[in-house]
């Protein structure tokens, strides 16, 4: 099935505002095995499940034209709103019917959105759209990975972090565990033999405590858990901050942290 999240207006705003988005070293990882794979020139990309187009931008400096691609026009709506990059568009679609012709892609990727995606369906579609040398290319993050430094209480900030994604366990749905196999079973399932993985690629940037609970908000866990119990949700929120700013000895929530990130990635490409 193809899973409807993250498409309401007030959802697709803390998307935009709070998500990480993806080093562009790897990005460039990914461009460089697009070189090896099927050489120059570059024309199409197509970023799945672009969300409001943090990773779809990241693209543009490589390709002649960038698609971002996703199921909900608020999420694109707020992506068309970025300026500057005037080889990007955006378009309402799914992964599993994509609308372009026959051998006419050079790249898919989806960053932290494949786990959402109806497998079967995706890789009979990557098959029919991609070029002879095209790639795939679907990243995403480690949450379990993540590590949070302050002073000398970072391990006490993951915990309460662990605390939180415990508390939301009971409204995760199946595929954000998909995302933490590091998409295992949907890179088992790529029928083209020239494939690889990037099982670990770590990055740290710093984050306010503020922005760290907007990111939470982000979550499809958390607007599930919102939408059944408001205040439950609203309380959990002040409740981390309370504890976050107790333990770092701060009273300001834009103090930041700062945050190791784990990325990994899945690399394919047909043949030729």
């Amino acid at each position: 099935m193809a899973y409807r999240l993250f498409e309401g207006k007030d959802h697709a705003v803390l998307y935009q505002k709070y998500r990480f988005i993806p080093p562009e070293e790897l990005v460039k990882v990914i461009i460089q095995y697009l070189d090896k794979k099927k050489g120059q020139p570059h024309g199409l990309a197509v970023d799945l499940g672009c969300g409001s187009g943090q990773h779809t931008r990241l693209l543009a400096p490589y390709l002649k034209e960038v698609v971002g691609l996703d199921i909900s026009e608020w999420q694109l709506e707020l992506g068309k709103a970025v300026p500057g990059y005037p080889n990007v568009r955006y378009s309402q679609g799914t992964a599993e019917e994509l609308p372009f012709p026959d051998a006419s892609v050079d790249l898919l990727t989806a960053a932290s959105a494949a786990h959402w995606f109806d497998q079967s369906r995706f890789l009979a579609e990557a098959n029919r759209v991609l070029k002879p040398g095209g790639c795939v290319a679907l990243l995403g993050f480690m949450d379990n990975n993540t590590r949070l430094c302050y002073k000398d209480c970072g391990e006490r900030l993951d915990l309460i972090y662990a605390e939180v994604k415990q508390a939301l366990a009971p409204y995760t749905s199946g595929p954000v565990a998909v995302s933490e196999g590091k998409l295992d079973e949907l890179y088992s399932a790529i029928p083209f033999p020239d494939k690889e993985r990037i099982e670990s690629f770590k990055t740290k940037n710093n984050v306010s405590v503020r922005d760290y609970l907007g990111f939470i908000q982000s979550w499809s866990m958390f607007q599930t858990y919102k939408a059944k119990d408001p205040k439950g949700a609203e309380d959990l929120l002040l409740n981390t901050q309370k504890r976050f700013l107790e333990e770092m000895g701060v009273m300001s929530p834009d103090t930041e942290m700062e945050q190791e990130m784990d990325y990994f990635c899945v690399l394919a490409s047909k043949p030729q």
